[in-house]
This record gives structure tokens, sequence and C-alpha cells, in this order.
């Protein structure tokens, strides 16, 4: 155990508590003096390192006793700061959350939490996870720990960006994110890890903060394909108190690692290789294809007809289904209150004040879009196409097992490059909307470089529930990419 305890898997971390030669508290420890040495990144938004340690000694005493443990037992993880937790603030990253602490616990972070996993604290994000970027944060933005490159800060990607941020640069060994949009995968892309959008209705989605509740997906941010289906082991199966949540089997994501992927045929759909794509970007699609032909998989052209709908589908039906999801937030139950003269002013004040710029936007763009006149124009409309966008990836499913795609269409930008410029926003989403309109499981997995140093991702879409396949495909791609860089810092 020479290297550092920070720089281990946590599939290798694992291991070694199971063996007894590393302690669930020195374990901890070192990822909590990780995170105080990197507090400039920004990372979390609160911090639990009593609490940490005091899972870290309940799990060494289970071992001491001889206890039969699972995998996350004993493993430092950060937990998005969209997760209810009891007893522990929980901000949503906006300011009209100002010292909610949830009496109960969300079912993903209650399975972790049973299952041993040591919450090293909430990790930042864009507010109500409404951003690509990680900078619309009440609490700042982060910083990716790739960066600075020409003397400025990058963006981790968002809204995920603080998990992502946190597993780059070794302050946890894996973190829980969710994806509404792309909001796993574009920042694992820009952070050069492994990040995993399962099905929708795989991971209970109760105890979550609310964006947009057809859309929303917890999912499982890791430095390994191995490491990224172990968390997500532990976050999912079904959940009577979720709706959506699906009362399928869950198989052993893990040991579909091991599996060959010969005879599999692989789509690439046409419709990605997108007008001014950057000439890296098309390089590594391609050098993604001639990896997993090598491995023995045909990889065959493809047509989703309607995925250039997808993102003005989405910048519809999302922030609709925001603003509907956000009128709870009143100033009357909890969280910020603002005086006022009324009760209508006190609302105003309240929610003027404590939303953001761009949760106000998506707030009035989904209170538009559903208003008397604009409904069947809009919001009617938008469902429609996305059934289409759906029916696309089922027809192609027909004749192919999977989908390859780059996950992002750059690399990681500079903070405050894009800020006045939302359009050019939420473009970096358009790989990755699709498949959340969808409802698909989808990865990202680090192939490579930019010429600038920085990390770009490959996405794998898989069919509805067949997260093995997707996982099996990305491992193929993550040991052919043989990815090992490592933030500066």
């Amino acid at each position: 155990m020479s290297a550092p305890l920070t720089s281990m898997t946590l599939a290798e971390a694992s291991q070694q508590l199971q063996a007894r030669a590393l302690s669930a508290v020195e374990l901890t420890r070192a990822h909590l003096d990780a995170m105080a040495s990197r507090r400039s990144l920004n990372a979390f938004i609160t911090e639990t390192p009593e609490l940490a340690l005091e899972r870290a000694a309940e799990a060494d005493a289970r071992r001491a006793q001889g206890a039969a443990l699972g995998p996350l037992d004993g493993i430092p993880i950060a937990i998005k700061d969209l997760f209810c937790t009891e007893g522990v603030l929980t901000t949503a990253a906006s300011h009209i959350l100002d010292g909610f602490r949830p009496p109960y616990e969300s079912t993903v972070t209650a399975k972790l939490k049973a299952q041993g996993a040591v919450m090293l604290g909430k990790t930042n994000l864009d507010e109500f996870a409404m951003g690509s970027s990680n900078i619309t944060s009440y609490y700042g933005p982060v910083k990716n720990p790739w960066g600075p490159v020409d003397g400025k800060d990058l963006v981790p990607g968002g809204s995920s960006g603080g998990s992502a941020a946190a597993v780059a640069a070794g302050l946890c060994l894996a973190a829980t994110g969710t994806d509404t949009g792309g909001s796993i995968r574009q920042p694992a892309s820009f952070c050069g890890i492994v990040g995993i959008k399962p099905t929708y209705g795989r991971c209970s989605r109760w105890g979550i903060v609310a964006f947009a509740s057809s859309l929303d997906q917890a999912g499982a941010m890791a430095r390994t394909v191995r490491d990224a289906a172990m968390l997500l082991q532990g976050m999912v199966g079904h959940d009577p108190r979720d709706s959506t949540s699906a009362p399928v089997p869950v198989p052993d994501f893990a040991a579909a690692l091991g599996q060959d992927i010969r005879g599999l045929k692989i789509g690439i759909p046409r419709e990605y290789r997108i007008e001014g794509m950057a000439a890296e970007i098309d390089a590594l699609w391609r050098q993604g294809c001639a990896w997993l032909e090598d491995a023995g998989a045909t990889t065959v052209e493809i047509s989703l007809p309607h995925t250039r709908h997808a993102l003005p589908t989405y910048y519809i039906i999302a922030p609709a289904e925001a603003s509907s999801n956000l009128a709870r937030y009143d100033g009357v139950r909890f969280g910020l209150r603002v005086p006022g003269a009324s009760l209508d002013e006190m609302y105003q004040n309240t929610r003027g004040e404590g939303f953001g710029a761009e949760v106000r936007r998506r707030i009035l763009i989904g209170t538009y879009v559903l208003s008397a006149g604009y409904y069947d124009a809009y919001y009617l409309k938008a469902q429609k196409v996305r059934t289409l966008i759906a029916n696309d990836f089922r027809d192609a499913f027909r004749s192919v097992d999977a989908v390859l795609t780059p996950t992002a269409p750059s690399d990681a930008f500079a903070i405050g490059e894009r800020l006045d410029d939302p359009i050019m926003m939420y473009l970096n989403d358009v790989f990755t909307v699709p498949t959340s309109l969808a409802g698909l499981p989808g990865i990202s997995v680090p192939g490579g470089l930019s010429g600038r140093g920085l990390p770009l991702g490959l996405q794998v879409i898989g069919r509805p529930f067949d997260e093995e396949a997707v996982l099996r495909i990305a491992a193929v791609i993550e040991r052919c990419a043989g990815f090992s860089g490592r933030p500066r810092g």
C-alpha cells in the first residue's frame, strides 16, 4: 500500500477492507484530509467529518465481529446535495433551501447507508440541477481539478459537477449523481471519470429534490467502470414509495464486466455527426468504433431521425415540470422566508431572492409553455416529439444491441465563458438529452485527451434495463483506451 489511499479504486479499497489490510477509519481519514486540502475546488457544500468517522468506526466494528459484509461497507463516498439526508443540511445548491435538514432519508442514500457506505459530505451542483457547468450554484462554482488552462479555471460540467470533481480529485472513492438531461454523463466526460445513468425507474426518486420528474434519475460516478457498477448495485431496486420505480429484477452488474462483446452490433447514429463537430471529437468516436470492432463487435450506421428535435423538446418539457415542482418553495413550510406586507408579497420576495437567475428563467419558460393558449402549441407537441424520439431508439434496437456516441461536443470550457449565452450552454447536452428523453441507460467512459490535455468521453446507450450490456461495452472501451490521465493538482 505504498500508493496514497486516495488513489485506490473502490474495488481495490473494498478488497483491502475485506482482507483487514486497511481500516475504514484510516481510509476515511485519508479522504477527509484530501477534502480539506482541496477546498479551493468548492466540490462540497457540506462536509460531514464527524458522521463519516462514526460510520467508518461502525464498519470496522462489524468487521472485527466477523460479520458478512458487502463490498460498500466502510467505503467513503460523496452524496450530491440533491439527495435528502436525515438531519444533514440539504440545499439543492439553492438559497431558498437555507437551513433545511430533512427529517427523513432518500431511498438511495438509505440503501447505501444500510450497506455501510460512509458519507463524507454533500457535493455542490447547479442550483436545483439546472445547468451544464456547475456555475449556477448559490454556493459558488465548482472548479474542474484538471484546470486551470491558460490561466483560467475550468467548469467540471453539470449539474453533478461537485460529485465529478470530488471523484476526479481523489476526495472520495465514488459519488452519487442525478441525470435529467446529461447531468451525470457530461461532467464525467469533462472530469475524466465514469458516470452511469441507469434506465428511468431503476433507481428510486423518493427523497431526491425534484427538477423534472419524468426525466430525473439517480446514478453513479466513479473512476472505473467496475467501481461505477459496484456503487450502482447498491443504489438500485424497486421502491413502492416511488410510483415511477420499476418492479424489475436487479442483475449482478459487476458480473457482466468479464463478458466479451463478440457478436454484438453497435449502432452509430448518423445524426450525431453534427455540423461543426470538433475534429478531435470525431476522431475519438471513430477510434471507439475501431476498439469495439477489434474486440469482436460490429458497428452499424443507424438513423435516429428525430434527434435534431431533442434539445428544444427537452427545454420545453423539463422547465414545464420544474415550474410545477418548484411551486412548493413558497417560504411557508421550510427553507428561506423573506417577509412582505402581505402573503402574496412574502411569496414574491421569497421566490425572488431564493431562486437564482437560471432557475427563474426555467420557471418562467415552464409556466409559459403550460399556460392557456400555449399548452397545445408547446408542451403537448413536445410530448408527442418525445414519443417519436423514444420510438427512434426502439426501432434502432431491433437491429443493434447498443449505441455509441461522443458524450459531449467539447472538452471542459472556462468558468464564465458561456455565461451570457444560455443557448450555447444548453448545446452541451446535445448528445445526452435524447437518451434521457427516451429513459434509456447511458454511460460515459473516458476515451482520451483533447489537444489541450483535457478528458474526452465516449457514451454507450443501451436498451431499457440492459445496464449489463452498457457496462460490458464500457469496460471494453475502458480497457482499450487505457485512460490513465489524472488531474494536475
